[in-house]
């Protein structure tokens, strides 16, 4: 397939096949890569200028790693790809006739990016189920923006529960509630404690970190429930070990500035309020708001969560130059992890290439090859599934810490972080935990004004 030259509103001249790929995500990037020497013209457009490596936001988030290690500048990680344009931008709205998608900078104008292919990875984010007015107090972890934001509510807590006078007065300072039991938030409780018992402890001389306490809030019967049900009581019994409390069954039911109320999910419907301060959101999620965009130019359904349904070759039905792959597709029972992104990815770059290649569709059914999941729970205990191989404890620890580092973008973010781990195995001291406080405006007065 060839094109007429024309120009965009980037300033580019096209004459060869056009690929636009919405997301700097692993389906994004894993695409993207897999057009190396391909003969077409490829735009990735991203609202950020880094790819991040979300499976260890909450690491970030908990002041063990810093958002350096975990992001990759996406021009840095596709330099080497003379056919790749990286665009800044978000995407607001798609025009399938003309086969022209129209972006936002940050500065509130718009362009225009015209495509023969289209491949749709923008992810999904938060849900909050109808309450979105809990935002405010509780905030999610699907970005580095998010990552910090918490980081600063952790460190701030600790901060305040020093400056108050007495333990009453504290308690909700030191009262951590986190909502939902899935892999993010049973690592985010975990990595709470943990950051209360070893990082902070011995720094303070009116609180003892220690005392801080962390509830895990979830809905299910159990903990990991997308995990065997012998590595959920594994995970369940280093959870109780550090001192998380886990309140099985519940659902939460009203969130505020000071506090968190759930409700039993039994006949009972029983509710219980506590006072906390910090209050981490991570119950579910959805497709972003381009999700519903997409849809209706399309002319197509969203399934549940707001996901786009795909052909078999992961196209979308009756648009067969579009894909949709990653966290927002539906197609069967396929979870939304990040190697189910970086494989879809592959696949649908893969159909575009060697149809440009030979002059002829060329389409195949995306073959998902389940490579396992993995959780951290606390300091030496983590869980690895893959298919008949289960591992806890140790041994899974250090399974999971393998299979991330060979994840990570890049030799330098892989030796930082691993080298991070090690000092922080040795010492117990997290070094990422600089916030700031008040208005970013007062850093221009001096202290006497």
């Amino acid at each position: 397939m060839t094109t007429t030259q024309e120009s965009s509103s980037l300033g580019l001249q096209r004459s060869r096949p056009r690929v636009v790929i919405v997301g700097g995500g692993f389906g994004g990037v894993y695409a993207a890569k897999r057009f190396r020497g391909v003969d077409v013209d490829v735009t990735l457009l991203d609202r950020g200028t880094s790819h991040v490596f979300q499976p260890l936001l909450y690491q970030c988030a908990t002041g063990l790693l810093s958002e350096g290690e975990i992001t990759t500048p996406l021009r840095h990680l596709l330099r080497g790809y003379s056919n790749i344009h990286v665009a800044l931008g978000e995407a607001q709205s798609i025009d399938a006739d003309q086969k022209v998608l129209t972006a936002s900078r940050f500065d509130g104008s718009t362009f225009d990016v015209p495509y023969d292919y289209l491949i749709v990875a923008a992810g999904m984010r938060q849900a909050y189920h109808g309450h979105d007015e809990y935002i405010q107090w509780a905030p999610g972890m699907k970005t580095l923006d998010d990552a910090l934001a918490i980081r600063r509510k952790l460190i701030s807590a600790f901060e305040m529960a020093e400056s108050l006078p007495t333990p009453e007065e504290r308690k909700p300072w030191l009262t951590f509630a986190v909502a939902g039991g899935g892999p993010t938030g049973v690592e985010l409780a975990g990595q709470i404690r943990e950051l209360a018992l070893r990082a902070l402890a011995h720094e303070f001389q009116s609180i003892d970190p220690g005392e801080a306490r962390v509830l895990l809030l979830h809905g299910g019967d159990r903990v990991l429930p997308s995990f065997n049900r012998k590595l959920s009581a594994a995970a369940q019994a280093t959870l109780d070990k550090i001192g998380v409390e886990t309140h099985l069954g519940v659902h939460v039911t009203d969130v505020s500035e000071t506090s968190v109320e759930t409700t039993s999910k039994d006949g009972a419907k029983a509710k219980n309020r506590f006072d906390a301060r910090t209050i981490l959101w991570t119950a579910g999620v959805e497709a972003v708001p381009f999700a519903s965009v997409l849809a209706q130019a399309l002319g197509v359904k969203q399934a549940a969560g707001g996901r786009i349904e795909v052909n078999p070759d992961l196209s979308v039905p009756g648009h067969p130059n579009v894909w949709v792959v990653g966290d927002m597709m539906a197609l069967k029972d396929l979870p939304g992890v990040a190697e189910v992104a970086m494989q879809g990815g592959r696949h649908a770059a893969g159909c575009i290439a060697r149809t440009v290649e030979r002059g002829a569709p060329d389409r195949k059914p995306f073959k998902y090859r389940d490579l396992g999941s993995a959780a951290y729970i606390a300091r030496r205990h983590a869980l690895v599934q893959a298919g008949p191989i289960q591992m806890s404890g140790a041994v899974g620890w250090v399974s999971w810490g393998v299979i991330h580092i060979a994840f990570l973008a890049g030799y330098r973010n892989r030796f930082g972080t691993l080298l991070n781990w090690a000092v922080t195995l040795a010492s117990g001291a997290r070094r990422e935990r600089a916030i700031t406080y008040g208005d970013p405006q007062s850093a221009r007065q001096p202290y006497d004004a």
